[in-house]
């Protein structure tokens, strides 16, 4: 089995790095074995406490993570990381049960994957979720000012959003679809056009994550789902920004 020590990232070897979290050990190896021979820099971990040693001290880009470990499991591995890194999650799970999927979303996971899978689309996915957009990036660059709606502050360039002055804390992926709407509150967006916004253009999974983490932005600024004022339903179409109160 890998081992879950780290080795430190020198200049020399500017390559993105990986952890990869799962009981399963054969399953384990054949994963970071293929990430490794893409050009990731991999660390492995088949308990839940020692991957989150791992992600504290190594500072992974993406942490691929099965839900159904032993003892500490996906879920809270997941919300325990979240206190202290945004990078990416890849929630991995052999249960078909939508609940499942969306818990571990609700707890700051970015996307996830149905066991069984191929590795190859595994390693896509990383891949492409490393070189998502960020309209965030953009705007810093262009010295972009806060962008405002009523009550809710959105400083897409500072990564910070603030309702009725109070910090509102976000995952990555949840900001960089807030911005995307904010960055073009005229514009109607269907969940493929949010997805290739914040996910990237050919980005291959459920349309409904979009809606998952709608939601969870929602819910984080205060924004009533029954009669909403800041992010706006529009029925067959998609996701409007509003004008807020």
């Amino acid at each position: 089995m890998m081992s879950t020590t780290f080795r430190p990232q020198t200049a020399a070897e500017p390559r993105p790095r990986v952890l990869v979290v799962d009981d399963e050990v054969p399953l384990l190896e054949l994963v970071a074995g293929y990430l490794e021979r893409d050009g990731f820099d991999v660390q492995t971990s088949a308990d839940g406490q020692a991957a989150v040693t791992t992600a504290r001290n190594w500072a992974p880009a993406i942490i691929v993570l099965d839900l159904g470990l032993p003892g500490m499991d996906g879920i809270e591995v997941c919300r325990t990381v979240r206190t202290f890194t945004d990078c990416y999650i890849i929630m991995l799970t052999a249960r078909v049960d939508e609940i499942d999927k969306l818990v571990g979303l609700s707890v700051g996971a970015d996307d996830y994957l149905t066991k069984p899978f191929s590795p190859r689309e595994l390693v896509a996915r990383v891949r492409a979720m490393l070189r998502r957009p960020r309209p965030s990036e953009q705007a810093a660059a262009l010295g972009t000012p806060p962008l405002v709606f009523g009550s809710l502050q959105i400083d897409v360039g500072g990564r910070e959003v603030r309702r009725s002055g109070e910090a509102v804390d976000l995952t990555r992926t949840e900001f960089e679809v807030l911005a995307a709407l904010a960055g073009q509150p005229r514009i109607v967006f269907s969940r493929q056009q949010l997805i290739d916004a914040v996910w990237g253009d050919g980005w291959m999974s459920d349309p409904h994550l979009v809606d998952v983490h709608i939601g969870h932005v929602r819910r984080k600024i205060g924004d009533d789902p029954a009669t909403p004022v800041f992010i706006r339903t529009v029925r067959g179409v998609g996701y409007q920004m509003g004008v807020g109160a």
